[in-house]
């Protein structure tokens, strides 16, 4: 359940269609430093525990992860020193031009996007598991953006409130297996 709140919150990060007249973002591959908090003290240590689980794992299981993480178009999530969760992943020209950020989330979701001066506002809701969120990502011209997403989830059965505080940047035109 706690691996399943990580993910969670990490793919409502990336849960995002930039609205028509928004800015457009490059195609390519993209790397993503997300800072996730919660309002709890024991979800945080939990979330510490999968984080140090995950950089620790022998090496058939980190390769199932590699695996899984690559099935929806994503890297295996890196641990920093500061517990922030970095992973790269794929926007293709078709995404770029839907203005679409990589998703990787699973389930019934919907999500409403307002350009905003510089931005925009953001918001989401998920049936499975139930969720939803809000936030604004800040762009830093066509490669580069910060975002801020507060989302409420019952990933683990109970209301709980996380925080994911994500900066993206660019990193080349060519996406790693793509053909």
């Amino acid at each position: 359940m706690k691996a399943r709140l990580l993910v969670l919150a990490l793919a409502a990060t990336q849960l995002t269609a930039l609205p028509s007249s928004a800015q457009t973002i490059k195609p390519g591959w993209w790397k993503f430093n997300n800072k996730i908090s919660t309002a709890s003290a024991e979800t945080d240590q939990a979330m510490s525990v999968i984080l140090q689980q995950l950089a620790n794992l022998e090496p058939a299981q980190r390769q199932m992860v590699q695996q899984i993480a690559a099935s929806h178009g994503v890297s295996m999530p890196s641990i920093g020193p500061d517990g922030t969760v970095g992973m790269t992943a794929c926007v293709t020209p078709a995404m770029a031009a839907r203005r679409q950020l990589p998703t990787g989330q699973a389930g019934d979701c919907t999500s409403n996007n307002v350009a905003v001066s510089g931005g925009m506002k953001m918001a989401f809701t998920c049936a499975n598991p139930p969720s939803s969120g809000h936030g604004r990502l800040s762009f830093n011209g066509d490669s580069g953006f910060t975002m801020t997403m507060n989302i409420t989830t019952s990933a683990r059965g109970q209301p709980e409130q996380v925080t994911v505080d994500t900066s993206a940047q660019w990193l080349t035109t060519v996406c790693p297996g793509a053909r």
